[in-house]
C-alpha cells in the first residue's frame, strides 16, 4: 500500500482529489479524459480509482484505466508502471458507438481484462460501452446496481501439468492461462503460492478452483506479468465458466475469488460467449497532469 498525495508536487506526475480514502489504501486507477467525462480540455485526464467486482469500497479487484485518443503503448506502459495498479485500461473516445480499449499491468499489455473493464464502463458511465480490444469487440451494460459484460468464452483444454505440493484432479489450460482443479476449496484457500513454480509454467499464470456450494472457488496467479497474486480476475472466468457449466450441469453460476480483498463474478455462458455481471464503487477521484 502507499500513501496517497493530496496536492501537486513538482517531482509527482499525478494531483489527487481525495474523496475518502484512507493512506493505506491505494485502489485501481482509472483514467478518463475530461473532455469525454464532463466537456473540458482532453489535455488533462480526469482519474477514477474504482474497485471492480466490489459489493463495498475497498474490496474487490483495483483496476485501472485511462481514457485518451493517444496510442502510444510506450507511453501507455510507463503510466501503468506509474499507477503500479493490477491493470490499467486506456479507453479511446467513442467513434461510431465503439471506443477502443487497452490494458497493460505494470509490466505488460494483455489480451483481455474482466475487471478493469468493468471499472472503464462504470467510469464512462454510459448505460451501455462497446469496447474494441484484442480480445473482439466487448459490450458492457448496465444491470441493476451493477454490469453484465458480453466476453469470449475461453475453455481450457486438458493438459497434463505438475506444481509442487498440489494434487490437481484436473489440469489444463487456454490461450491465457492454466487451470488446477483441486479435490476441496479448502485446499484452494490454504495454497501457500510458490511463484516461482507458477511463472515456470509459462503462459499468463495459473488459477486454481475447486467446487463450492452451487458454484466455485478460485484463486489467480500471475506471477510472469508482474501480478503475484490477483484480487478479482474477470478474463479467469472466461475459462471457468465453461469448465464449471460442463462440470455442473449449469449455465449460471457464481464463483468466489478467494483472495485477500475477495470478490464474486456471476456467470453466464451462452454458447461461446459469457457473460460477467458484477458491480463497482468509485472512490477517489483526481488529474492526470503529466
Amino acid at each position: 500500500a502507499r500513501e496517497m498525495p493530496t496536492r501537486s508536487r513538482s517531482n509527482s506526475r499525478q494531483s489527487w482529489k481525495k474523496t475518502g480514502v484512507p493512506a493505506n489504501c491505494f485502489p485501481a486507477v482509472i483514467v478518463t479524459s475530461t473532455q469525454a467525462m464532463s466537456g473540458h480540455d482532453t489535455s488533462v485526464p480526469s482519474l477514477h480509482l474504482v474497485d471492480a467486482f466490489a459489493d463495498r469500497p475497498y474490496a474487490g479487484n483495483p483496476a485501472a484505466v485511462v481514457l485518451t485518443d493517444s496510442d502510444d503503448a510506450t507511453w501507455m506502459q510507463a503510466v501503468a508502471m506509474e499507477m503500479n495498479q493490477a491493470e490499467t485500461a486506456f479507453v479511446g473516445s467513442e467513434r461510431d458507438g465503439v471506443r477502443s480499449l487497452r490494458w497493460f499491468t505494470p509490466t505488460d499489455e494483455v489480451d483481455l481484462c474482466g475487471h478493469a473493464t468493468l471499472a472503464a464502463a462504470h467510469a464512462v458511465d454510459a448505460d451501455r460501452a462497446v469496447f474494441s480490444t484484442r480480445s473482439g469487440l466487448l459490450t458492457a451494460e448496465r444491470d441493476g446496481d451493477g454490469w453484465a459484460m458480453d466476453f469470449p468464452a475461453e475453455p481450457p483444454v486438458r493438459q497434463a501439468a505438475e506444481l509442487p505440493g498440489l494434487a490437481a484432479t484436473w489440469t489444463g489450460r487456454n490461450r491465457m492461462d492454466w487451470f488446477f482443479r483441486l479435490a476441496t476449496a479448502t485446499e484452494v484457500r490454504e495454497y501457500v503460492a510458490d511463484l516461482s513454480a507458477l511463472g515456470a509454467l509459462g503462459g499468463r499464470g495459473v488459477v486454481l478452483t475447486a467446487s463450492e456450494g452451487d458454484g466455485y472457488v478460485c484463486r489467480c496467479f500471475y506471477p510472469n506479468v508482474g501480478i503475484a497474486e490477483d484480487a478479482v480476475t474477470g478474463s479467469a472466468h472466461c475459462g471457468l465458466s465453461p469448465y464449471w457449466a460442463a462440470e455442473l450441469g449449469r449455465t449460471e453460476l457464481r464463483g468466489y475469488q478467494a483472495s485477500p480483498r475477495g470478490g464474486w463474478v456471476g456467470t453466464s455462458l451462452r454458447a461461446d460467449r459469457v457473460v460477467l455481471r458484477g458491480r463497482a464503487i468509485t472512490t477517489v477521484v483526481g488529474e492526470l497532469v503529466a
